[in-house]
């Protein structure tokens, strides 16, 4: 431990864990915990595979890096952050936390502050966090340890928002507590921290947060697939009403990863605990889960219309990750809509700057993809943004390509060499 200085610990080192750690050794010696050992010696060498810190910065920073829970004893604060997914039955799927929970109830000291950061239903910390804590350590919250919430709000790929630039909302189940983890927070924070009344509502503001953007990409989803029918270009549509001041833009697309296409998911399973339901949440959830189905479908349609061949037909699809400019593929819909096209038995080449593998699809560099009859581009990927005639006539037919702009990254106007655009 660094003389002078206290100890933070951070358990789960993913997406969201790396960077706190990270932010926090600025002012913190910190202790780093992951299960996955091959991931800790990556990291102890500067390798962080999520590509979520610089190497720099990853070398220079004040952290142990341990797969040794004992370590946690050391730390006067222990942030917990790990994947809160859903399982089959698009219920939650709390096992990581539970384990968490085990492990810093068994190895945390008297006086520690324990912070959760995973995404949960509202009440899941104090229902399900807090007896494992006290069940492990034999101690009792708010007497021998103090217990907090605290929304992870790292945005993957984004060096605009950081996780020291984004407000921080904290709560804990007392006054002091909340002090002390607001304090804690704010010494490394350059954005404020905001403090909420009660656990409950800290953890109900994240699942909002990523809950009404499914909602607002379902309705943009919905209007696409209706001007579709009707002939109406649904960016046009988009473009003239932004031009009223209180509009909200948002654009339809697909929506995966690990927090939009999730979150809503916990939110209607609380519901259905209060013994309420949760329509406009569920209804939006499967407009967007069916937009690969309509994806693959248009795809068909136009195969058809187009008098094409499915035999001899190259399929090219770029973007493979769950969201721009980032090489995440968890619960991509890109990927999905590669299975649906391959389970067609159409052949088909996957492009991603970002991604150097997503089995089972081999990922082509872009010059050695074979010159495609229909092309998807289902991630719009910085890298995508420029295509013009030139670089689409490398990798789609001139002429008589199909392209599919999912998000609309080409600009249509200034290309003249592809007549067959479809764009959400």
């Amino acid at each position: 431990m660094t003389k002078g200085k206290e100890t933070a610990g951070v358990v789960g080192l993913g997406y969201v864990g790396l960077p706190a750690a990270a932010a926090f050794a600025e002012k913190y010696h910190v202790t780093a915990f992951d299960i996955d050992e091959s991931r800790i010696e990556r990291l102890k060498a500067g390798v962080d595979d999520t590509g979520s810190v610089p190497p720099e910065e990853l070398k220079k920073a004040s952290i142990t890096f341990t797969a040794d829970p004992a370590r946690l004893k050391d730390c006067q604060y222990i942030i917990v952050v790990v994947p809160t997914p859903i399982n089959e039955y698009k219920e939650p799927d709390v096992t990581y936390l539970a384990n968490a929970s085990k492990i810093v109830g068994e190895n945390m000291a008297p006086g520690t502050s324990v912070i959760y950061e995973s995404t949960v239903y509202p009440g899941a910390t104090e229902e399900r966090c807090i007896p494992l804590l006290e069940q492990y350590s034999g101690m009792k919250a708010e007497q021998d340890f103090y217990v907090g919430y605290s929304p992870e709000r790292i945005n993957p790929g984004d060096k605009e928002h950081t996780f020291k630039t984004i407000t921080k909302v904290a709560a804990a189940q007392s006054e002091a507590s909340l002090h002390r983890i607001a304090a804690f927070y704010q010494s490394v924070m350059e954005a404020d921290v905001h403090k909420v009344s009660s656990i409950k509502t800290a953890e109900a503001s994240k699942v909002v947060e990523n809950t009404q953007r499914d909602i607002n990409i379902a309705f943009m989803n919905e209007l696409s697939v209706l001007f579709q029918s009707m002939g109406i270009n649904t960016r046009d549509v988009l473009e003239a009403a932004q031009t009223k001041w209180n509009f909200i833009p948002v654009t339809p697309g697909l929506v995966g990863g690990h927090c939009i296409g999730v979150d809503p998911y916990y939110l209607i399973y609380r519901a259905k605990r209060e013994g309420k339901e949760a329509p406009l949440l569920s209804t939006s959830r499967k407009i967007n889960e069916d937009m690969t189905d309509y994806i693959v479908t248009a795809v068909m349609q136009k195969i058809i219309s187009h008098n094409l061949a499915p035999s001899s037909l190259n399929i090219t699809i770029l973007g493979a990750s769950f969201k721009e400019n980032i090489g995440d593929t968890r619960n991509s819909k890109a990927l999905e809509v590669a299975e649906k096209i391959q389970h067609l038995g159409l052949s088909l080449q996957i492009h991603d700057p970002h991604v150097p593998s997503a089995e089972p699809f081999p990922v082509s560099d872009m010059k050695d993809l074979t010159q495609a009859d229909i092309l998807l581009i289902l991630v719009p990927h910085a890298e995508y943004q420029t295509l013009d005639d030139a670089a689409l006539a490398r990798i789609v037919k001139r002429k008589t390509g199909i392209i599919f702009d999912i998000k609309g990254v080409l600009d249509k106007k200034s290309i003249t060499d592809f007549p067959y655009i479809y764009q959400l």
